[in-house]
């Protein structure tokens, strides 16, 4: 996801992207309180996009699952960026997210997740390198290392997570899925099901909530998770948002905190795909309530917290796209920061949605997950 600090570099980027829009597959949407919203399409040909970032120069760098990382300028792709790990593609694995470093401008360091192969199958896994050449059209990323990797491999094509970006502290968030198999969630020892914190370059804060604990693996931040696909860290506050799919129902918005656990499969508002209850239930002793949750499940994907100057009237609130439902949802957040509505927007106009991003003027972009896949940005019609 994207630094928490924007540089200057970044805003005076923003019309770059403007300028490269494409004006193929424009849809329009009107919101509840009448704001008018129309798209433009900044790449296509793309396959199955996973995530995007914006470069300090207003390019993009995007991640295409089946494993190839490219530069969008002016709406041309790059050649695939050399320099990736061997990368486990199938199922639900591949090449997944990226973050620019928050001192991008002066480490070009990339941050990126993907399905690393490895003895007994796959598992999630965070690299990083330096990128270079990508106004050359041979693009790189030089000194590439693998800085995290799920310690338990597992074969299937499941469940892998997988977003991560930067607390304000500098520290890194990856979060894992549980793989397809469930118990994993509530095993303290297994990467699987949580939420990870590291520092950038791989070791472990001296801080986190399961140092010295016997049995437990010290990089969890958080545990009880089941597929989390969608991450942010507000600007404002410094706290981390994520969405997570359910089973049957029982998507689930949470705000993960140190030592928790989320419940993950013992509790769920959602049923396995047989009908049959999940767990205990809905509620349990010693587990989380998520802060709100789909019934029926919309399959939700990326997540930003808008913070920008393009839609002042959702100053604070959850971005979330959606997969199966095809849609963009705005979940309205009151000044606690409790959730109190939801609206959804372009439902079934502009397909899979993987990813959404705050570009710099306030404008949002998202990954539309298919093969040709492409990169939109939403805007406000300035008549609204």
């Amino acid at each position: 996801m994207r630094p928490n600090l924007l540089s200057a570099a970044l805003l005076a980027a923003a019309t770059a992207l403007t300028a490269t829009a494409a004006a193929a597959q424009e849809r329009t949407a009107t919101t509840a309180d009448g704001i008018s919203l129309r798209t433009e399409t900044l790449a296509t040909g793309l396959s199955s996009p996973w995530a995007v970032e914006i470069l300090p120069d207003g390019a993009l760098l995007v991640t295409e699952r089946p494993g190839t990382m490219r530069i969008v300028r002016d709406g041309t792709l790059s050649a695939p960026v050399s320099g990736l790990p061997d990368i486990a593609a199938g199922g639900q694995g591949g090449l997944l997210d990226v973050a620019l470093a928050p001192d991008f401008a002066e480490t070009r360091e990339v941050f990126f997740t993907f399905s690393e192969p490895g003895p007994g199958g796959s598992g999630t896994a965070l690299a990083k390198g330096v990128l270079t050449g990508e106004t050359t059209g041979n693009p790189a990323l030089e000194g590439t290392e693998t800085i995290f990797s799920m310690n338990v491999k597992s074969s299937g094509g499941r469940h892998f997570g997988s977003r991560t970006g930067f607390w304000p502290d500098g520290t890194v968030y990856v979060t894992t899925g549980d793989r397809g198999e469930r118990p994993r969630a509530q095993v303290m020892g297994d990467h699987a099901g949580a939420v990870i914190r590291i520092n950038r370059d791989g070791t472990i804060p001296a801080d986190n909530p399961f140092v010295g604990q016997p049995g437990a693996a010290p990089e969890l931040w958080s545990k009880g998770h089941r597929n989390i696909q969608g991450a942010d860290i507000d600007p404002e506050t410094g706290l981390l948002w994520t969405v997570e799919h359910g089973a049957r129902g029982g998507d689930e918005i949470n705000r993960p905190e140190a030592g928790l656990n989320y419940g993950w499969p013992e509790i769920s508002y959602g049923r396995h795909y047989s009908g049959m209850r999940i767990g205990q239930g809905t509620a349990a002793p010693g587990f989380e309530q998520p802060l709100h949750y789909w019934d029926p499940s919309i399959a939700p994907s990326g997540l930003a917290v808008y913070r920008g100057e393009m839609f002042p009237e959702w100053e604070g609130d959850l971005l979330v796209g959606a997969l199966r439902a095809q849609l963009l949802s705005r979940l309205d957040r009151d000044e606690s920061g409790a959730i109190i509505g939801e609206e959804q927007l372009f439902e079934g106009d502009l397909g899979r949605i993987r990813d959404v991003e705050i570009a710099p003027d306030g404008s949002l972009l998202v990954a539309i997950d298919a093969d040709p896949g492409r990169i939109v940005r939403i805007v406000r019609d300035p008549a609204s």
